[in-house]
């Protein structure tokens, strides 16, 4: 694996950040887990959820003081990206900015790649 790809890191926008660190308390975390699943509009889709520890096979990453945890497979898909939140309200919500997509569906929730 080429070094330039051994170092592409995940990251959490400052608007994320903010949003994710005021609900942290009530879910008893302290990081978020990113993971690619098959389906949706365009083949795959994005799950985050709530994280704690790490698993036996996870790459983790800390973006403004937010652990980031990915299994291998997902990080593959999503190396590089930047996790962002919009107020928004038609379109708002955790989105993820994801240079190897190739294609997006409208609602910005599944990709290919």
């Amino acid at each position: 694996m080429s070094e330039k790809l051994n170092n592409e890191i995940i990251s959490i926008s400052e608007k994320a950040s903010k949003r994710l660190k005021s609900i942290f308390e009530a879910e008893n975390s302290n990081g978020i887990r990113i993971a690619i699943d098959t389906g949706g509009c365009s083949g795959m889709s994005y799950n985050i959820t709530f994280e704690s520890e790490k698993k036996e096979f996870d790459k983790v990453f800390e973006s403004q003081g937010i652990n980031i945890y990915c299994d291998v497979k997902s990080w593959i898909y999503v190396r590089g990206c930047e996790i962002d939140f919009s107020n928004d309200l038609l379109n708002g919500g955790f989105k993820v900015n994801n240079p190897n997509a190739k294609r997006t569906c409208g609602c910005g929730i599944s990709f290919s790649a």
